[in-house]
C-alpha cells in the first residue's frame, strides 16, 4: 500500500504523520489486520506510540509520542480537548444553511458493531460543527470540527442530516456510496501544545480528493 509512510514532522519528542485511506491506525486481532500506521512507524521510530486513532478508510493528519512521558501528555491534551481539529468531507446532497452545530448522543450499535448510532437514552454526548467550503451539481464540500471526540462521529451526524458521507460503506447506500470508492472524509488540520516545551503547533494537510 502506497506511500507505504509519510513523516511530515518528527522531533525527539512527538511525530506528526499524513495516514492513507485504507490503513488501519493500531492492529487488529486478524492476522491480515497486523500492518498498521502504528508499526510502519514503530520500524523507523521505535519509541513511538499511538495518541488517537482515524477510522482505517479515513485519511489525515495523526499526531505519535516518542516514548511514555510524551505519549502520556499528548493523550492527556486530546482527552481534556486541549486541541484543535478539522477535517474535510465531500456529502452527499446541498446542505440548505451553511453552518450549523449537530448535537446528538452517540452509542455503539451492538448488533452491528463496530458501527455507531444515535441513542437518547444511552449515547454519550456528541457535537460536530460543520460549515459548508462550497457545493457542486450534486454534492456539498465541508468542514467539520469535532467538539467530542466519540467513534465514527463524524459519519453518523453527517448521515443524521441526511447528508451522508460519500463512498462510506458503513452509513451510506445508492448513489452516495457509490459516488466514490473511498470515504471523502480527511484530517486537514491538527493543533496541540507541545508535550516537553508547550509551543503551539499547527500542521495542516491538503484533502487528496
Amino acid at each position: 500500500m502506497d506511500p507505504y509512510l509519510t513523516i511530515l514532522y518528527r522531533d525527539d519528542d512527538l511525530v506528526v504523520l499524513n495516514k492513507q485511506s485504507g490503513l488501519l491506525s493500531v492492529p487488529g486481532k486478524p492476522l491480515d489486520h497486523k500492518d498498521c500506521l502504528e508499526a510502519r512507524v514503530q520500524r523507523v521510530l521505535p519509541k513511538a506510540l499511538t495518541v488517537h486513532r482515524l477510522d482505517r478508510p479515513t485519511s489525515g493528519l495523526l499526531v505519535m509520542g516518542l516514548g511514555a512521558d510524551n505519549h502520556r501528555a499528548l493523550s492527556i491534551a486530546f482527552q481534556d480537548r486541549k486541541t484543535e481539529k478539522s477535517y474535510v468531507a465531500e456529502v452527499y446532497g446541498h446542505l440548505v444553511e451553511d453552518e450549523g452545530l449537530v448535537d446528538e448522543p452517540l452509542a455503539t450499535d451492538w448488533e452491528r458493531r463496530p458501527m455507531q448510532r444515535i441513542d437518547y437514552e444511552r449515547g454519550r454526548p456528541s457535537q460536530t460543527r460543520w460549515q459548508v467550503i462550497s457545493r457542486s451539481e450534486r454534492f456539498t464540500r465541508v468542514r467539520l470540527t469535532p467538539v467530542t471526540g466519540r467513534s465514527h462521529q463524524l459519519r453518523v451526524h453527517m448521515q443524521h442530516l441526511g447528508h451522508p458521507i460519500l463512498g462510506d460503506d458503513f452509513y451510506a447506500q445508492g448513489a452516495a456510496l457509490e459516488a466514490s470508492d473511498r470515504l471523502l472524509l480527511h484530517a486537514e488540520r491538527l493543533e496541540f501544545a507541545h508535550p516537553r516545551t508547550g509551543t503551539w503547533m499547527a500542521f495542516e494537510a491538503p484533502a487528496p480528493f
